[in-house]
């Protein structure tokens, strides 16, 4: 209900990023609402790219993302390409649907719109999807919830022992990856710190450790320890390497 800066029907008009401080019963927020960004080939001038400097910081002062997508219009480059930062710095991240109370529906709508963004945001499937309206206020309450659940999750730490209690189970259920009859071993790992939550294994060979087993695993941390809305980091160190 106040001016804080100048907007239009048109993306990509607002330049600088707005601080907007609240204090609820779900606790107290800064939403930094980003600068708009524009496809790359509209990207011809140095105000336009102090946008995408001042969005790229905004992220960075960020706890939580939340990636807003109009559902009027889908899925965009901009999407991807704000979704991409918030990846990039590991941040905690959600996809809000704004405008559903203008959609049209039936009962597959939101599924359908579910299913695609799971296509789109194939590389962030761990990000929560939710479905609001700022028009009307629908579900922002669960946004504020979810906001502080994500963050949660993201600054998550796990104790060693429960680590390796899961590591042990699920290379018994899938063997490690052999190589030239060399079989990769993991002696253990760790947690090495929060924000996103980055894990550390101590393996014999680096180069056995698949990214195709990297994934099994860390869908197995997942299935444990929850992990929703935050993307996972791990680093791969051979037992050795300290005394080399």
């Amino acid at each position: 209900g106040t001016n804080r800066a100048i907007v239009s029907n048109i993306a990509g008009t607002t330049r600088d990023t707005t601080d907007t401080y609240i204090e609820n019963n779900y606790g107290k927020f800064n939403f930094i609402d980003t600068a708009g960004l524009r496809r790359k080939s509209k990207v011809n001038d140095n105000i336009e790219k102090y946008s995408i400097i001042r969005a790229r910081m905004a992220v960075e002062r960020a706890n939580v993302c939340v990636i807003m997508i109009d559902a009027t219009e889908g899925f965009t480059e901009q999407d991807s390409k704000v979704a991409g930062i918030a990846l990039e710095q590991g941040k905690a991240c959600i996809i809000a649907v704004n405008k559903w109370d203008a959609v049209e529906k039936d009962g597959k709508t939101m599924k359908e719109f579910r299913d695609k963004l799971a296509v789109d945001f194939s590389f962030m499937s761990y990000a929560p999807v939710i479905f609001i309206s700022a028009q009307t206020g629908l579900r922002i309450d669960k946004l504020y919830e979810m906001i502080v659940f994500v963050h949660s999750q993201n600054s998550m730490r796990i104790s060693t022992g429960k680590l390796n209690e899961v590591l042990s189970i699920a290379t018994a259920r899938v063997q490690p990856p052999t190589d030239k009859g060399k079989r990769l071993k993991i002696y253990y790992m760790t947690q090495a710190s929060t924000r996103p939550p980055t894990f550390v294994f101590f393996v014999n060979n680096k180069e056995l450790f698949h990214f195709s087993y990297q994934r099994y695993l860390e869908n197995q941390i997942r299935d444990i320890f929850g992990l929703d809305g935050t993307p996972v980091r791990f680093m791969i160190r051979e037992r050795n390497e300290g005394k080399k």
